[in-house]
């Protein structure tokens, strides 16, 4: 029998869970494309941006998804035949690099793990070999989602100018902005990206990119530049141009009222929250693992991401993914790349509180329960009680 009737919970990483205010505030007639509405609209979205990536540079604003906000940061700075190193720690730093391979890029992968965090002092070594600093640019990502690995973005900006090597640095923050701390300028990052669909809780369809000075410098010298992606255009005064087109409006509209909300809940609250949340799913993870069928895939703590926890099955994951969808309305995060069919993930980022991270895992620990997974007891109750113990603070 099921009990899944009712709001049906999204444990996946991306698209999370979408709040009513902003379901709302997409709930309206279009406007005119040029109207004062949109023009302050688009004007507000992008100097807000600012604030969220921390940064006095510029952003930008696409109709993409995250694999749009990836084109957008290649083409702007890079020419064909320009080499690249790629930081891989699981899938997703690996996707940039293939896309800036097939647009021309000469693509190096420095190995990784999928269950490790980069290695700087390996970063800083492949640098100071390119005496000639052929490398124009390092790809990485802050969290990987597949891995469910968080890099420390700021040891890998050290490694960078440990080596004393100009490349730009670019970061790929689709799930991790919004979720843990992240300050494009006191980071040294030259180019950073996200979307919309994660921890800043609009529908999938918006992507964003901020450049600093070094950045916009390169740019001027690149020769993968498009029209869609291109930054010139789009810092031309003309709202028509910063949108190379038909603003995504309702999008937008979306996305004002997300920013609302986390700027009222303020960036350390929000990422404060998304510690403690997912604090609590390792508590709780760390139980299970005792019946050595569950394993958590980042084998060091302060690796594992704030945003989602990627979860090794001694079997078939499905038996738990598909308990929880079809039995408890919970739908967790499927695993991908290297871990098809290996793990599941459980996301905790964007629009979610104790009580909805509480209810994925007791939709998990029920799977266990029914499926006869073996599991230590007791894996929610441990939750709860880091919560009880933590989380006092922030209420008061």
């Amino acid at each position: 029998m099921s009990i899944a009737n009712g709001r049906v919970l999204l444990a996946m990483p991306g698209p999370t869970n979408i709040p009513d205010r902003v379901l709302q505030a997409m709930m309206r007639p279009a406007e005119e494309l040029a109207s004062k509405t949109i023009v302050d609209l688009t004007e507000s979205l992008l100097a807000d941006l600012k604030a969220v990536f921390r940064t006095t540079g510029e952003t930008f604003l696409y109709a993409a998804n995250g694999h749009g906000g990836w084109e957008a940061a290649l083409t702007n700075v890079l020419s064909r035949g320009d080499k690249v190193l790629v930081l891989a720690s699981g899938r997703f730093a690996i996707g940039w690099g293939e896309m800036a391979r097939f647009m021309g890029a000469d693509v190096e992968v420095l190995a990784g793990s999928w269950r490790a965090a980069v290695d700087p002092a390996a970063v800083e070594e492949r640098l100071r070999q390119d005496r000639d600093h052929a490398i124009k640019a390092v790809l990485t990502v802050q969290i990987d989602t597949a891995s469910g690995v968080v890099n420390d973005i700021q040891a890998i900006r050290r490694a960078i100018d440990a080596a004393s090597h100009p490349a730009l640095y670019m970061v790929d923050g689709v799930a991790a902005l919004g979720c843990m701390p992240f300050d494009m300028d006191a980071f040294g990052v030259d180019v950073a990206m996200s979307a919309s669909q994660k921890g800043l809780m609009t529908p999938p369809g918006l992507a964003f990119v901020a450049a600093n000075g070094k950045a916009l410098h390169a740019h001027r010298q690149a020769t993968m530049r498009t029209p869609y992606w291109d930054w010139t255009a789009r810092m031309d005064t003309l709202l028509y141009m910063k949108h190379c087109g038909t603003p995504p409006e309702h999008l937008m509209f979306g996305l004002r009222a997300a920013l609302d909300m986390i700027l009222a809940e303020r960036l350390e609250a929000v990422w404060q929250r998304h510690a403690l949340l997912a604090a609590a799913t390792q508590a709780a993870m760390s139980k299970w693992a005792e019946g050595q069928a569950l394993s958590f895939n980042v084998v060091e703590p302060l690796q594992r991401a704030p945003s989602v926890t990627t979860i090794l099955v001694d079997g078939d994951p499905a038996e738990i993914t598909d308990y929880a969808r079809e039995v408890c309305g919970v739908t967790l995060g499927l695993a991908i790349g290297d871990l098809t069919g290996k793990a599941f993930r459980i996301a905790h980022m964007g629009h979610v509180n104790a009580p909805m991270v509480l209810g994925s895992l007791s939709a998990v620990e029920m799977a266990l329960q029914a499926k006869g997974i073996p599991h230590g007891e007791g894996g929610v109750a441990a939750a709860i009680a880091y919560l009880g113990a933590n989380a006092r603070e922030v209420a008061a």
